[in-house]
C-alpha cells in the first residue's frame, strides 16, 4: 500500500546529470536551503517529453527568478541526455540538469516507477528547502504537463511557505487576494 509522499523529506540518492556540457553529480543533498522541482519523464528520444521538458525551459529563468532549481530524471543514461540534447534543437535549448537513473533508485523513492517497462510515469515533484515535497502531480503517459501552470503552483507554494497564516483558493495567481482560514469562513465560501 503506498502513501503520500506530502510533507515528506526526499530520500537520499547519488546520481550523475548531463548540465550545460558536462556531467556532474547530484545527490538529495542538493536540492536543500532552496526550492527544486524534481521532473519525471518516461524516456529520451520520445514524443510528449521533448515538448514537456522544452516546455520547461521556456520558463527556465522564470524558476531561476524565484530561486527554483529543476531537475529532469528519467531512467535513461546521463550519456543519452547528452546525445539527445546535442541532436535535438528542443532539447538542445535545456539549462537544467537532466538527471540519469539508470537503476531505478531515484524513480522508486518518488514512488513513480513503471515498474514492467522500467520507466518513470509523468511525476512532478516540488520541494521545499527544508527537503520536504509540497506538490505532487501525476499525469497519464499520454497527457502533457504545463510549465506555466507549475510556475502558478510553486509561486502558491512560496507564498503558504511565507504567509502560514493564510491559504492560496482555486486558480489564484500571485497579488490576488488569499484566505486566512478561521471559524467565521466555514460554511461561507
Amino acid at each position: 500500500m503506498s502513501t503520500s509522499l506530502i510533507n515528506t523529506e526526499v530520500k537520499p540518492f547519488a546520481a550523475t546529470a548531463f548540465h550545460n556540457g558536462q556531467f556532474v553529480d547530484v545527490t538529495d543533498a542538493d536540492m536543500r536551503d532552496k526550492w527544486s522541482i524534481v521532473f519525471f519523464y518516461p524516456a529520451d528520444l520520445t514524443f510528449v517529453c521533448p515538448t514537456e521538458l522544452g516546455d520547461l525551459a521556456d520558463y527556465y529563468a522564470e524558476f531561476q527568478q524565484l530561486g527554483v532549481e529543476v531537475y529532469a530524471v528519467s531512467t535513461d543514461k546521463h550519456f543519452t541526455h547528452k546525445a539527445w540534447h546535442d541532436s535535438s534543437e528542443t532539447i538542445n535549448k535545456i539549462t537544467y540538469p537532466m538527471i540519469g537513473d539508470p537503476t531505478g533508485v531515484i524513480t522508486r523513492n518518488f514512488q513513480v516507477m513503471i515498474e514492467d517497462d522500467g520507466l518513470a510515469e509523468r511525476g512532478t515533484f516540488v520541494i521545499d528547502p527544508d527537503g520536504k515535497i509540497q506538490i505532487i502531480e501525476i499525469n497519464a503517459g499520454n497527457i502533457g504537463r504545463s510549465a506555466s501552470e507549475l510556475l502558478r503552483k510553486v509561486k502558491a507554494a512560496q507564498y503558504v511557505r511565507a504567509n502560514p497564516n493564510e491559504v492560496c483558493p482555486a486558480k489564484w495567481e500571485e497579488g490576488e487576494a488569499t484566505l486566512a482560514p478561521s471559524l467565521d469562513l466555514v460554511g461561507k465560501i
